[in-house]
């Protein structure tokens, strides 16, 4: 059993090594559980496949609000494959 949690923390910090996840915490909290500059949703209530989809929205310029500026110079360096690793570590 220790065997299976030490691979699945393994797992888990390579996906997160590919975003930089204390660049997004400065906003939306340790937890993703702040709206950002009270603007955004709160990242930890929403679904993997909802935060992917936010991101390579973000990415492509076609979705968000007034921080759409900002939250595209943040995730233009990443693939959606990193994206997509990624929503898979945080929300629900």
């Amino acid at each position: 059993m220790k065997k299976i949690a030490l691979a699945l923390t393994v797992s888990s910090v390579a996906l997160l090594a590919a975003v930089n996840v204390g660049a997004c915490k400065g906003c939306h909290g340790a937890n993703f559980e702040k709206k950002a500059m009270g603007k955004s949703k709160v990242v930890a209530d929403m679904t993997h496949a909802d935060i992917a989809a936010s991101l390579k929205g973000y990415k492509a310029g076609t979705y968000g609000g007034p921080m759409k500026g900002l939250m595209k110079g943040q995730v233009a360096k990443y693939s959606d494959a990193d994206l997509d690793a990624f929503a898979q570590t945080i929300g629900k």
